[in-house]
């Protein structure tokens, strides 16, 4: 697993960072494509517009009077005197033009484009007759626009044919490039989140991939301490019996009571080992039902501490109690809050040095009840502190096995205060020792 993880890793990265790279060329071909349809519409569009112009310049009933000096014209016939040649805008307002390129815009599919227009009696010159009305700002922005030139020549034939040439339709798209991208933004949206769930899914996959190595990590980590925890007790009493058969044993009544007390004690540890490793199954399928009744914490936390009187001493140690909270009752269950108190004060054993002092107080807020377990023992590290209530994690103490236990304390511990409607957390410093802070609802049968 530890060989084949890392290439996992780097297959999964490689096709990933693959897909995108291909996905942003892909784009990049997409935009240049839409850029060329994008033009080849409205060049088609303005060509319409530009025919449609051509054809009825002159048709339907003369042009329109009054806008210009020297101009006279006979509707009834073709004779007319003329200062000038008639130009578009003698035939059409700016509103009609614009009216004309809009359905011809739809016509296309260009329905929501934006775009300037002006008609030139010069390409070259650049002699506008007519413009849209923001016309002039969009075409000095040269950067961002793109601009087209269509020429309007009348249809071969008629009778003005090439007196029309030298006039052009100018079609400006202003910020064209960001017209293009807000063509494709469906497109866009889909393929970037198509993307995103490609990722997150390998993030989950990675993610889990290293939670079940971790796993395994510490479920091998377990089974060793389980071996090792359960293998002590069995040597010490295959070694107990045959001491019990031997003839010196039998007859002396002190030596057998001895043996047989050693059993007896091996026996109830291993009992103990087991329920707690049936303790963490129940809990990890929630397979139990809290009794709740009100527990006086002040009479609770002696009565604890004075089955590690052993322990304490042992290790030079001492029990200090600062019971300061004025009521101390709390709706708990008994059996386990009174084993999550033992295994605080039990870890606060294990992991200590000499001349071991455990402070244990208790105040009163409002709405909640706090406990205090404060030692001067080893610490934790950063890392411990963060994974310290994890399923079968335990801190590391070295090469030496002196630390029993399976990792299962703080686990059962974290379970029943979440199960009291409760928090826990922890403080520490590395060689300076450890706070445990319980705080747990003053009446949980109400809450």
């Amino acid at each position: 697993m530890k060989k084949v993880f890392p290439i996992i890793i780097v297959l999964i990265s490689l096709s990933l960072i693959g897909i995108i790279i291909i996905q942003v060329n892909w784009f990049k071909n997409q935009l240049v494509i839409q850029q060329e349809r994008f033009i080849d519409k409205v060049d088609k569009a303005g060509l319409d517009v530009a025919e449609d112009l051509s054809k009825h310049v002159m048709a339907g009933g003369g042009l329109k009077l009054g806008k210009r000096q020297g101009l006279q014209l006979f509707p009834d016939d073709l004779s007319y005197n003329i200062g000038r040649m008639p130009t578009i805008s003698d035939r059409y307002t700016t509103a009609e033009i614009q009216d004309k390129l809009v359905k011809a815009f739809e016509k296309e599919g260009l329905q929501d484009v934006r775009f300037e227009f002006a008609i030139t009696s010069n390409s070259d010159d650049f002699v506008l007759e007519m413009q849209s009305e923001h016309f002039g700002k969009e075409s000095a922005d040269t950067m961002h626009f793109r601009r087209r030139v269509i020429p309007i020549i009348p249809d071969e034939g008629t009778d003005l044919d090439g007196l029309l040439a030298n006039e052009h339709l100018f079609i400006i798209i202003p910020d064209f490039k960001t017209q293009v991208w807000q063509s494709l933004t469906w497109m866009i949206v889909f393929s970037a989140l198509f993307t995103i769930i490609i990722i997150a899914a390998f993030y989950i996959t990675v993610r889990t991939m290293l939670n079940q190595k971790k796993m395994s990590e510490i479920k091998s980590d377990f089974i060793n301490n389980m071996t090792h925890e359960f293998k002590t007790p069995l040597a010490t009493i295959s070694l107990a019996v045959d001491a019990l058969k031997n003839e010196k044993v039998i007859n002396d009544k002190t030596k057998w009571q001895y043996f047989n007390n050693i059993i007896k004690d091996e026996n109830k540890r291993m009992n103990k080992h087991v329920e707690t490793i049936l303790q963490a199954a129940l809990m990890e399928k929630q397979e139990f039902k809290l009794n709740l009744k009100p527990l006086h914490i002040h009479e609770l936390l002696p009565r604890i501490v004075e089955n590690f009187q052993l322990q304490l001493q042992e290790k030079n140690g001492r029990a200090e109690f600062l019971l300061n909270a004025v009521d101390d009752i709390v709706y708990a269950d008994e059996v386990h809050f009174t084993n999550v108190l033992s295994n605080l004060i039990d870890n606060a054993i294990k992991y200590s040095k000499e001349n071991l002092v455990i402070k244990l107080t208790t105040h009163r807020t409002a709405k909640h009840f706090i406990i205090q377990i404060q030692d001067n023992g080893i610490g934790m590290s950063k890392e411990t502190v963060k994974r310290v209530f994890e399923k079968f994690y335990r801190a590391h103490t070295g090469n030496l096995h002196n630390v029993k236990g399976f990792g299962l304390g703080m686990s059962y511990v974290k379970s029943i205060i979440d199960e009291h409607k409760g928090k826990i957390k922890v403080d520490s410093n590395l060689g300076k020792g450890s706070t445990f802070t319980i705080e747990v609802p003053t009446n949980l049968a109400e809450a």
